[in-house]
């Protein structure tokens, strides 16, 4: 039975091998022609085939590009139809044995696949000839003749028309069985092992119908490493000119999983909306699950509104339109996305362009030069000459070799560096298309000599055609930067509503700018100011000051050895509220005084500040009084306690209740007085809140 089921496998493996054989030749018709990557993150790749009439296109991807695949594909036949894509599920095997009677880990053992195949009537050949169903297999040792080690055999056990017999299965020469539908399964279990044995790709099938020789295309968008750029600028030494050789290449990395040979190849700069979505994987609605239904018990479905026919009729009509003109063209409802068909667009134009006699011509050095080209919302570097990359491999091509404007400068950020600037250029570009944010490589090159030295890199972020960058690349050591802050406070405006003082702060800050220039050098300083939410800039004024995202820049030109100094003032109003009647009486006469408020509101504070000293007058008045009181009510316990050590009727004993007597008297009218002193005080407060309360200035 062992070398019947060996010879079964092997034929098994020989059929898949076959068949995925055949799957490669179909897939080698399809050529991968184009890829265009984008910044964005994704890969434009197109493939072309010839056909003859119907056909079947096999394109294999991996799989964690079947979900952008199965988002993106889009099939271009131009005289021919397209049929259905087809692919195997996510989890073939799986499928496969679903609906198998067994499951793949009986295919591991011919014991397991018996063991799991328990009542299959099976025919066995070896020292006699068996047929019947399967009941068990089970494992026994035997021991070796000489007692020195034992082996392992088989022993299957039979429900034969005899009754119950067994057999080993090590000795039988085959075993099939004898269901011819369970034999096919197995064979097909087998197959469909030996085909998905690749692990980490799918095959896609496509179908195409038409009559004729014909050309069809078949493309997608899927992830792809970003491509990066790099710059290499070379300055004349000293800055004796205001230009400079710029040099850009692209580095791009092929790690799409297949060789890229003889692609025209095309890089995209943009910011285009990508995303991905999980296609691939099965989802199922959860649905609510219902009682059953018991003596007529029913379960009403919600209404959800109705939707009239005309409406309908009218959005079905469009529908039918497109669905006819689209099968008329041929083409397969899967758009690409709006950034990817505009970068085919404009790079059919640019083949076109390019094949057309009396086309421009190519620049001759560097050979591989790219085209550039500015489209809506991105720019695109088109590669001449068909390119070739082994898939894991990088690739740098050249983008831009021309001369730009630059002009050195010294830019101070006091972020970066407080008393220093930074070596800096002023790039424009003044090509016919953007460049690409890149790391940026700066060389001097010696005006007699030729010699070449590096002095620094730089971060040169994405530049549009026609605007300028500054770009840093080194630390002035030769340049001084002195910087002192000084602030205040200014009160502008104010008025007083119902008891409510509106101020209008004026913060002030005054920053001194003190420069210095290299002794035998002169220099082109841009300094820059922070921008701060709410400020204006009050000094400088004109149209000296550059204006960026987070800064001012003023730019400052001096001599060899010269000093300058200059100054920005930034002002910032702020509200303030503050409630009078918890101001104190110097703060309203402050402000009475104070000549930023208009004569209004310094009439009605001078008011206020009245009505504050009344206030203030008689509490004094009543504070006095009740000192008094407090000062004979504190006599009276003396005296009685010295009252108390006396003998009653003598001299000083009389004399002291004189004394007590006449306090007495005065604590009655200080009373009095307390009370009208009190009044008054709360006649002035009262005054005072009436007035607040009313005023409106």
């Amino acid at each position: 039975m062992i070398r019947t089921i060996l010879r079964s496998l092997c034929i098994a493996i020989a059929v898949a091998w076959w068949v995925g054989a055949g799957s490669v030749a179909a897939a080698s018709e399809l050529a991968l022609k184009r890829v265009m990557l984008s910044t964005g993150g994704v890969g434009y790749f197109e493939y072309e085939a010839q056909v003859q009439g119907d056909a079947v296109l096999k394109l294999e991807v991996r799989l964690d590009q079947v979900d952008d695949v199965l988002k993106s594909i889009v099939v271009y036949d131009d005289t021919g139809a397209v049929g259905t894509i087809s692919l195997p599920g996510r989890k073939p095997l799986a499928q496969v044995f679903r609906d198998l009677p067994f499951g793949r880990k009986a295919l591991t053992s011919p014991v397991r696949l018996l063991n799991a195949l328990q009542g299959a009537r099976v025919a066995a050949v070896g020292q006699r000839r068996l047929e019947g169903r399967i009941i068990r297999v089970e494992a026994e040792n035997t021991q070796l003749g000489d007692g020195s080690a034992t082996i392992t055999r088989h022993r299957v056990s039979l429900l034969t028309a005899e009754g119950v017999q067994q057999f080993v299965l090590e000795e039988a020469e085959s075993v099939r069985f004898v269901d011819a539908a369970l034999q096919a399964q197995v064979e097909r279990a087998l197959a469909a092992t030996a085909r998905h044995r690749v692990r980490g790709k799918r095959t896609l099938s496509i179908g195409v119908k038409g009559t004729g020789k014909r050309t069809v295309r078949v493309a997608y968008v899927a992830e792809a490493p970003l491509w990066k750029a790099t710059y290499r600028l070379t300055l004349p030494e000293n800055g004796g000119a205001d230009s400079a050789l710029m040099q850009g290449w692209a580095v791009i990395e092929n790690m799409s999983g297949h060789a890229w040979k003889d692609v025209q190849l095309t890089i995209v700069s943009g910011n285009p909306v990508t995303f991905r979505q999980a296609l691939y994987a099965s989802y199922y609605v959860k649905r609510p699950e219902v009682p059953v239904e018991v003596l007529g018990r029913i379960l009403p479905k919600p209404d959800q509104g109705a939707v009239g026919l005309a409406d309908k009729v009218a959005q079905a009509k469009p529908r039918r339109k497109e669905e006819k003109r689209r099968a008329r063209r041929g083409g397969i409802s899967r758009a690409v996305g709006g950034a990817m068909a505009e970068l085919e667009s404009v790079d059919r134009s640019s083949d076109s362009a390019a094949a057309a006699p009396g086309g421009p011509p190519k620049p001759a050095v560097p050979a591989l030069l790219a085209e550039s080209r500015e489209a809506a919302t991105q720019v695109l570097f088109r590669i001449p000459e068909p390119v070739s990359v082994e898939s894991g491999d990088s690739l740098v091509v050249p983008i831009v070799n021309r001369e730009v404007p630059a002009r050195r400068v010294a830019l101070y950020q006091p972020a970066t560096h407080a008393t220093r600037p930074l070596a800096s250029l002023r790039l424009k570009n003044d090509g016919p298309s953007g460049l690409p944010p890149g790391v940026l490589t700066i060389y001097e090159r010696a005006a007699k000599s030729g010699a070449v030295a590096y002095v620094g890199d730089a971060q040169l972020t994405t530049l549009p055609a026609g605007e300028e960058r500054l770009v840093s690349f080194a630390l002035d050591q030769k340049t001084k930067i002195d910087r002192t802050v000084k602030r205040r406070q200014t009160l502008a405006k104010g008025s007083v509503n119902r008891g409510v003082f509106k101020r209008t702060i004026i913060d002030r800050q005054a920053t001194t700018y003190r420069l210095k220039a290299p002794a035998r050098e002169g220099r082109t300083v841009l300094v820059e100011h922070p921008r701060r939410k709410g400020w204006k800039l009050v000094s400088p004024r004109g149209d000296d000051v550059e204006l960026t995202v987070n800064t001012y820049r003023m730019e400052v030109k001096l001599d060899k050895g010269a000093k300058e100094v200059f100054e920005v003032v930034m002002e910032r109003p702020r509200q303030e509220t503050l409630r009078v009647m918890s101001m104190s009486s110097s703060q309203i006469a402050s402000y009475a005084q104070a000549g930023e408020l208009s004569a209004e509101v310094r009439k009605a504070f001078a008011r206020m500040a009245e009505l504050k000293n009344a206030i203030a007058r008689h509490g004094r008045d009543e504070k006095t009084l009740e000192d008094e009181k407090k000062t004979i009510v504190d006599d009276q316990g003396r005296i009685r306690g010295n009252i108390a050590r006396i003998a009653r009727g003598s001299d000083l004993y009389n004399r002291y209740i004189q004394k007590l007597n006449k306090q007495e008297d005065r604590l009655e009218s200080l009373v009095e007085a307390i009370d009208e002193a009190r009044a008054r005080r709360k006649k002035a407060e009262d005054a005072f809140a009436n007035y607040v309360s009313e005023l409106k200035v």
